[in-house]
């Protein structure tokens, strides 16, 4: 095969997937994170970001950015077990530690990283994994990458979990906390009940959780009143409700110290600019301590949710500000997200493989940020817009 035919086959692959309205575009926005943007050079209102409280624009964290920068420069120069690990990494550390009631947090520079690492310095080959079906896609890399045997259970379907875990003896449960094209829950308390009776650790990606849920923002455990014991493992990321960049694992003492020594995608990887860490600390504070944040996103949660169901928009159950219109296919979801955005609305179209085939959707985001004339605005346009059926 010659380098053309490589090329030749790749054109092919790409123009089948643009057939089949799963072709993905970038736009190129010129604005900061915050709801009135501005994408390819049009005015937008924006209701796809996961800046969940308003933090990534915030003029104390943006002030933190750059005393950090003129502290500790730009990059940190190596890992962290070279020389790249600074008092402000370490700073993060410590105070997410005490803001998840965990003994230790480690950080990581991505979430999908931190994931990888968990699963593959814990669990090996001829172990088992069992997932939740629609957890986040680094979850099931991190397993495929492991050499474990991975076993899928239908989402929330703890029946068929507790089927698994009869069968196959696992290692490890594994859930997204907030599921992130869903919005809707885990069912921890049943989760941390099984993990515990059958021996096994329980990982739990927290992205969506942390900074919205529970008490000051503590996430999907505390929410349910929960307290994480010495084998549930708990991943958050920072470029969510914390509005900056990275991520994190908090866990016992024991599984952080095996992390630092196993998990490639900590020991082989730049750390985060120290700057970046800075700004994050600031971040936590303002999460943990703007309680109005979230009482705001609730009220806009709230006030979507009566008006969609008022006009009859097929939302699916959640109570997150993660709120998914369900538009059946691909072609229909891209269609709706086209006028959204000739209106000056921007929503992303979700398509498969991200959501399972015949669940496609505009996965609408809401922020402390926004106000209720602009949910209002939304509304309104999603009802001018909206396609015919399939």
């Amino acid at each position: 095969m010659n380098d053309q035919s490589l090329i030749t086959n790749l054109r092919v692959q790409l123009d089948a997937q643009q057939a089949a309205h799963l072709y993905r575009q970038r736009r190129i926005q010129n604005a900061p994170a915050q709801p009135r943007g501005n994408s390819d050079g049009q005015p937008v209102l924006s209701f796809c970001s996961n800046d969940y409280l308003g933090l990534a624009n915030h003029p104390a964290v943006i002030a933190a950015l750059q005393r950090g920068a003129e502290r500790w420069g730009v990059g940190s120069g190596a890992a962290h077990l070279v020389n790249g690990h600074t008092a402000a990494h370490h700073a993060l550390e410590e105070e997410l530690a005490e803001f998840t009631g965990q003994p230790r947090t480690l950080l990581f520079s991505t979430g999908y990283m931190a994931n990888l690492g968990v699963i593959t310095a814990l669990i090996g080959r001829g172990e088992t994994i069992v997932q939740d079906r629609l957890n986040h896609a680094s979850l099931l890399d991190g397993a495929q990458l492991s050499r474990a045997t991975l076993r899928r259970y239908a989402h929330g379907n703890i029946n068929e979990l507790n089927d698994l875990i009869a069968k196959h003896h696992p290692h490890c449960i594994v859930t997204d906390g907030v599921f992130s094209m869903d919005g809707d829950l885990a069912p921890l308390p049943a989760l941390t009940q099984i993990a515990r009776a059958a021996g096994a650790w329980l990982l739990i990606d927290d992205a969506h959780g942390f900074g919205v849920l529970g008490r000051g923002g503590r996430g999907s455990l505390n929410h349910f009143e929960l307290s994480a014991n010495e084998t549930t493992i708990v991943m958050g990321t920072l470029g969510k409700a914390f509005g900056t960049f990275g991520a994190f694992v908090a866990g016992a003492e024991a599984v952080i110290e095996t992390l630092i020594q196993r998990a490639r995608s900590y020991i082989f990887t730049t750390a985060m600019p120290p700057a970046l860490a800075e700004a994050t600390r600031v971040s936590l504070l303002l999460a943990e301590s703007d309680d109005w944040r979230r009482e705001q996103l609730r009220a806009l949660i709230a006030r979507f949710r009566h008006g969609a169901t008022q006009l009859d928009l097929p939302l699916a159950d959640s109570f997150t500000p993660i709120q998914p219109l369900l538009t059946g296919s691909a072609a229909r979801a891209l269609t709706w997200s086209a006028a959204l955005e000739t209106a000056g609305i921007l929503v992303t179209a979700i398509r498969p493989p991200t959501v399972p085939v015949g669940t496609a959707r505009l996965r609408i985001t809401l922020s402390a940020a926004h106000t209720e004339a602009e949910v209002d605005r939304l509304l309104a346009t999603l009802i001018a817009t909206q396609p015919a059926p399939d």
